[in-house]
């Protein structure tokens, strides 16, 4: 199995700044002139901050089950206090967060475990510095059924190699254990489920911030292979099927539904393969973005190692429509 894993998955979330991706015209009011270069730079900033948010739920999970007296288990599965990049392939959990050192503490009412970012990833293409404190009561280990943990995100900022892009994330997230059991034993226990609650503030390297709230609920389930199926969970009144919500880079109030599950596989070596998101926004637009397809739109098998594209198609508050296909 390929330990590219979990932080290597594009979970393509949300174009949520796509909303007032306007230009001023010379009275000073907004236009409804989106250009492609704007629905691009705009979704490539969301898809970040999603990816990252994703790798951080990963790392906590692959540092929870690596300590035997953290996780309940009977093995401790750290090496030299070092976690790598995080696989699952149901015999072995423990895998790793190779840009990153792992310690435990203990108090009188709770254990902590600290991951610290210092570097480089395995394959080089991003650098991540900064923190996040898990904590869990004393009395409960990770694999119990219904075991919660909070989650401290202190400036935890990654920076992509390519273009030296960087996002800054602060906040409080839980996860919660709601089957119980441990990732590295999924083989026998066929099916494991989290619930994952966030509030983060992400800061982008113009300066700019969004305000996320999550409520997400990932199912793992094994048939020869990992297979990891997310919905979203919040109900704001109207809406059953809501992942995300708050004010994106520009101020402007938003909500990401996911319509259909976007499901990650693990014969597409921890690939998303197939979901969709609607956005919705204050100022009236809409957007659609669906996960799986070909370079056309088309949806599309296993793509090796090339890429997977999803499609917005994005309304504006005055009906006109746009459509971008992009690489994940």
């Amino acid at each position: 199995m390929k330990t590219m894993s979990l932080f290597r998955i594009a979970v393509i979330i949300t174009c949520l700044g796509l909303f007032v991706a306007c230009n001023k015209n010379s009275s000073g009011t907004n236009s409804t002139t989106t250009t492609v270069d704007d629905l691009q730079a705009q979704s490539d900033d969301q898809t970040m901050a999603s990816n990252e948010d994703d790798a951080m739920n990963n790392d906590a999970d692959a540092a929870l089950s690596s300590n035997a007296n953290v996780a309940g288990s009977s093995v401790n599965s750290t090496q030299n206090g070092t976690i790598s990049e995080m696989g699952v392939n149901g015999t072995d959990s423990a895998a790793v967060v190779c840009d990153a050192t792992i310690t435990f503490g203990t108090t009188d009412t709770t254990r902590t475990v600290t991951i610290t970012y210092n570097g480089s990833n395995c394959w080089g293409n991003r650098t991540r510095t900064g923190s996040i404190i898990i904590s869990i009561p004393l009395t409960v280990h990770w694999t119990d059924q219904g075991a919660v943990v909070t989650i401290t995100v202190d400036n935890l900022k990654i920076t992509r190699v390519r273009d030296n892009k960087s996002i800054t994330f602060n906040g409080v997230k839980t996860i919660t254990n709601v089957t119980g059991g441990l990732l590295k034993n999924l083989a026998s226990l066929l099916t494991i489920t989290h619930d994952i609650s966030s509030t983060l503030t992400i800061t982008y390297n113009n300066g700019k911030t969004a305000t996320w709230n999550v409520s997400k609920h990932r199912v793992f389930t094994y048939n020869n292979g990992v297979e990891i199926t997310t919905t979203g969970t919040h109900n704001d009144g109207t809406n059953a099927d809501v992942a995300e919500w708050g004010t994106n880079r520009f101020g402007v109030s938003f909500e990401s539904l996911i319509t259909e599950p976007k499901v990650i596989d693990q014969s597409c070596d921890y690939r998303l393969t197939s979901g969709e998101n609607e956005i919705i926004n204050s100022k009236g637009a809409t957007a659609t973005i669906t996960y799986g397809l070909d370079s056309t739109g088309a949806p599309t098998s296993c793509p090796g190692t090339g890429s997977y594209y999803a499609k917005l198609v994005y309304v504006a508050p005055n009906g006109k429509v746009y459509t971008y296909i992009f690489p994940y």
